[in-house]
């Protein structure tokens, strides 16, 4: 079972590929790509398209777990460096601290969880678009 957030994150690449993100103030590193595709928008529909501009839409299904070990010791990138999105400034919400990725005793990894990011090529905005639940 998965669930839609669809919520802004931050996300660090490297060789084109994301390597850990910024989820509601947690970092999780990437242990894996799972699945790539790209989707072009429609973009014959929009008024006044900026034909410019990419109209395409990067999706990632990687597998990831906040950042204990080694990997994110190192920090994040430059990329995710720039500072967290407005909602990971505020901090993790009581909702956000049960929800697939529970707190992890120091010195232990979480359990590795299944999400979808998306990244939208005209804007450079990053989404996490979906987890797949952690209990099945």
């Amino acid at each position: 079972m998965s669930r839609t957030y669809a919520e802004p994150v931050d996300v660090g690449v490297q060789d084109g590929r994301p390597t850990r993100f910024v989820w509601r103030g947690r970092l999780y590193t990437v242990l894996g790509v799972l699945d790539h595709w790209v989707i072009s928008r429609e973009w014959w529909k929009q008024q006044n398209p900026d034909l410019d501009t990419p109209a395409e839409r990067e999706f990632w299904r990687i597998e990831a777990s906040l950042g204990r070990g080694a990997e994110a010791a190192r920090g994040p990138s430059a990329e995710a460096a720039r500072g967290p999105s407005a909602e990971a400034a505020r901090g993790p919400s009581a909702e956000a601290a049960r929800g697939p990725s529970a707190d992890v005793a120091p010195g232990r990894r979480a359990r590795a969880g299944t999400y979808e990011l998306r990244h939208d090529l005209a804007t450079g905005q990053w989404i996490l678009a979906r987890v797949w639940d952690l209990t099945g």
